[in-house]
């Protein structure tokens, strides 16, 4: 009863997407993006007026298959269960979702979920997480390259909690490449024996401070934008 009253067609549920089983390098935790998931969402809830979902563990990670503890779903699975979590709570009012997503490959499922709803007159927005913190990256950043388990990355988790972080085990491993990071040297893919795609050596808790207060500006940004528009 008490959703009944909470889910009308005003309603934007907010959906966090964050991995609970990915490999993010010997210093931090399969569970990274689901720590700051879990952060991201807890922060909207302080400001925003919305209806959160429970965090989604599992999503679109082709990455990182290679290294142990990894998982990810098709992008087929993926784009779809967004489609139908939304269809599902959209029979009781909500029109509007917002996907607080803390993935980079997931984006490729998102933009297509988003499409298939906005047929139904169902509006799905989501985190660009490499737009939302390309600018500020650019400011704080002094790793030549990189974008997993990096030094952005720790930062982020140095701030939110750092007892999730082990800067003893982080090591700087980077190399130019394209594609899925693999184990293998004579492998197609971007070479990263330790799962590592940057220089985490190189974090702060201060660079974490910044970077994290502007993606949570950015979020509420983005879910008010969808506030405002027009039921369909």
């Amino acid at each position: 009863m008490e959703a009944e009253k909470a889910l009308t067609k005003e309603t934007i549920v907010v959906l966090p997407i964050g991995a609970a089983a990915k490999e993010h390098g010997p210093h931090l935790k399969l569970k990274n993006d689901w720590i700051l998931a879990e952060y991201l969402k807890g922060r909207v809830l302080e400001k925003a007026t919305v209806v959160v979902a429970p965090t989604i563990p599992y999503h679109f990670y082709p990455a990182f298959v290679e290294y142990p503890g990894s998982t990810t779903l098709r992008l087929e699975t993926a784009r779809d269960m967004l489609v139908d979590l939304c269809r599902g709570l959209a029979r009781f009012g909500p029109r509007k979702f917002y996907a607080l997503n803390t993935g980079v490959s997931t984006v490729r499922a998102l933009k297509p979920a988003s499409d298939s709803l906005a047929r139904e007159g169902i509006t799905l927005r989501y985190t660009d997480l490499l737009k939302a913190l390309g600018p500020i990256e650019k400011k704080v950043a002094r790793q030549v390259g990189g974008t997993h388990a990096d030094e952005i990355e720790t930062s982020m988790i140095l701030y939110i909690d750092s007892s999730m972080v082990d800067m003893s085990k982080a090591v700087k491993d980077y190399r130019p490449g394209k594609g899925r990071l693999t184990r293998d040297p004579q492998s197609d893919g971007t070479f990263s024996p330790t799962g590592i795609w940057g220089d985490p050596t190189l974090a702060t808790r201060e660079k974490g401070r910044i970077i994290v207060e502007a993606l949570v500006e950015g979020l509420l940004k983005e879910i008010e934008d969808l506030r405002v528009i027009p039921l369909r």
